[in-house]
């Protein structure tokens, strides 16, 4: 009995890799595998993803998408890919950045823009002919209006206030929770590995205290002009005479904070007033799958790795 080819979409974070297999006449089943481990390659771990759930089903892997977080052009072969997965015998392997499969799973097969914002940020505008990626380019040199730019803003206010250069803050009572010397916060963050998760969990207290503290509440306007901006530059760029309102998708934990949402909202407004403003349409998983079912010719292709 010939064993039955399917679509595996592998949805590929640092947290988790959420994974659906789809199959001809029957619905499709999606589950979780740990996250990807950074210090090891990573072609080797999508390919054991694919494989395990070809066995534990008793399918092919006809065709292999996988949205992965933070790829690497040297990591982007999808020949590679589908050499280690030569048993496996696949028509089709694509492989994409996540800003990629999250913009799918957002807007599906449509133009627009998605801002993704979370630790990081990542902005992707999708025109007819053209694609446009806006930040995403690490806490380091840039990421602005992300969780760790809003914690790092915070952690500079804090500072200014101790040192009488800037208002004083209730966000000064949030640091000293975690760091009770603050003069010494500096060193114990440059030690720590995980110092931008620490730095990006500040962006909930900047978030609680933007009702009642002005320095908090300036942070999440500036944060949220910020996303506004990429956005906008975002659809600038990929936007043509005759196109329709652009549709724009926010996603990820920081417009979660209602007054970042908020402030987001009027910026683009101010920048964009024909913008659609529109809730996602699926998560990171979904858009995998979308990517496996891109006709030739659609402009996100040209960001792909496809063999």
């Amino acid at each position: 009995m010939t064993t039955p080819p399917a679509v595996v979409a592998i949805d590929a974070g640092q947290t988790g890799m959420k994974v659906r297999l789809d199959r001809p006449g029957s619905a499709p089943i999606d589950e979780v595998f740990p996250g990807i481990r950074t210090h090891e390659p990573l072609l080797p771990q999508l390919a054991a993803v694919a494989r395990t759930v070809a066995r534990e089903h008793d399918v092919r892997v006809d065709v292999l998408a996988a949205g992965v977080s933070g790829l690497t052009d040297a990591e982007a072969d999808a020949a590679a890919l589908r050499t280690v997965l030569e048993d496996q015998h696949p028509s089709r392997v694509l492989l994409a950045h996540d800003s990629v499969t999250s913009y799918l799973g957002a807007l599906g097969d449509h133009t627009g823009a998605v801002v993704a914002a979370g630790t990081g940020v990542v902005t992707l505008g999708v025109g007819r002919q053209r694609v446009a990626r806006v930040d995403g380019w690490g806490n380091i040199m840039g990421d602005a209006g992300s969780g760790y730019w809003l914690g790092r803003e915070a952690l500079d206010a804090v500072m200014r206030a101790h040192d009488g250069r800037g208002a004083q803050t209730a966000l000064t009572a949030a640091v000293r929770s975690i760091w009770p010397d603050l003069e010494s916060a500096y060193i114990a963050l440059q030690v720590a590995d995980d110092r931008v998760a620490q730095i990006a969990a500040l962006a909930k207290s900047v978030a609680a205290l933007a009702e009642s503290d002005f320095v908090a509440a300036d942070i999440c306007h500036r944060g949220a002009g910020e996303l506004a901006l990429s956005v906008s530059t975002a659809i600038e760029r990929v936007r043509e005479a005759d196109d329709d309102r652009p549709a724009v998708c926010a996603i990820g934990g920081v417009f979660r904070a209602p007054i970042i949402r908020t402030a987001f909202e009027h910026a683009l407004h101010t920048r964009q007033p024909d913008a659609v403003l529109q809730p996602a349409r699926g998560q990171g998983v979904d858009g995998t799958a979308e990517l496996a079912r891109l006709h030739e010719g659609h402009a996100l292709l040209g960001y792909v790795s496809v063999a």
